[in-house]
């Protein structure tokens, strides 16, 4: 690995492999730039889960998180659209928000607008035939907050779901859009305001000032409307991502599950909760 950074033009000071349970090996470089020895990681050695970070590494005391594709594996809004009959065309709109090719919320008002007329008890069935915890979610969530930590579900998607997921996995406040409903049906609108990149960023900050400006946090996405936050967090890990997001992170999972973070912060198995 030294020499494969090197020829990168990077200098490993010191290197150890954590020993608290995980194979975690922790690089220091007397002077590196963070970018760069992402970069060089990725190029050697891919794919590979990884923090970089300029100063120790802390549990954080905020943890904020988006749902679809990251505390959860599946896109609320896609499998809602199966009990509709128009998955795909949903799906195809929803892939290219989240690799930022569209703007978010015209993206997300043309697809609950194509869900007009759909009964609400759908979404109760969806919820329990199709909607499951990405693997780790739930011992990430409810270690953090083991640890003090404040932990915040802040998605694009709808609070008839982001409700139910984050009191299964142990979140302390959700924030979320809401789907308007009108005679058991759904109307193709939406109540109230849109939580869009920039809410997700908001409420990070919001969370940040009552914490105090020198608590640590952790925000993980997986979509191009995550990367305001992740890039606003001491620690922005990026989950099984799109192109863009990886990119804006100063962490990664891609290879395994949503545990590694803690691995990666730190934290001991035995400190776990499971």
């Amino acid at each position: 690995m030294s020499e494969a950074l090197a020829g990168e033009g990077i200098r490993i000071g010191s290197a150890a492999m954590l020993d608290f349970g995980a194979d975690v090996l922790q690089l220091s470089f007397a002077e590196a730039n963070p970018a760069r020895v992402l970069a060089a990681i990725d190029k050697h050695f891919s794919p590979a889960d990884m923090l970089v970070s300029r100063g120790e590494i802390a549990i954080p005391q905020l943890f904020v998180s988006d749902m679809d594709s990251t505390m959860i594996g599946q896109e609320c809004i896609d499998e809602l659209a199966d009990y509709a009959g128009i998955k795909s065309q949903i799906a195809e709109i929803t892939e290219r928000a989240m690799q930022g090719e569209l703007d978010f919320e015209s993206a997300l008002r043309e697809r609950v607008g194509l869900l007009e007329g759909l009964e609400e008890e759908a979404i109760s069935r969806c919820l329990d035939e199709r909607i499951e915890a990405s693997p780790g979610a739930k011992v990430l969530t409810e270690t953090l907050r083991k640890h003090g930590a404040r932990t915040v579900l802040v998605t694009g998607g709808f609070h008839h779901f982001a409700d139910a997921v984050g009191k299964q996995l142990g979140f302390d406040r959700v924030v979320g859009n809401r789907l308007d409903v009108a005679a058991g049906k759904l109307t193709g609108k939406l109540a109230g305001p849109i939580t869009d990149s920039a809410t997700k960023a908001s409420v990070l900050a919001e969370e940040l000032e009552q914490l105090g400006s020198s608590a640590h946090s952790l925000a993980t996405g997986d979509g191009a409307n995550d990367i305001s936050m992740i890039e606003a967090a001491t620690y922005g890990f990026a989950y099984r991502a799109k192109p863009k997001a990886r990119d804006a992170a100063n962490g990664r999972v891609d290879r395994g599950d949503l545990t590694s973070i803690l691995s990666l912060l730190g934290v001991p198995k035995t400190d776990w909760v499971t």
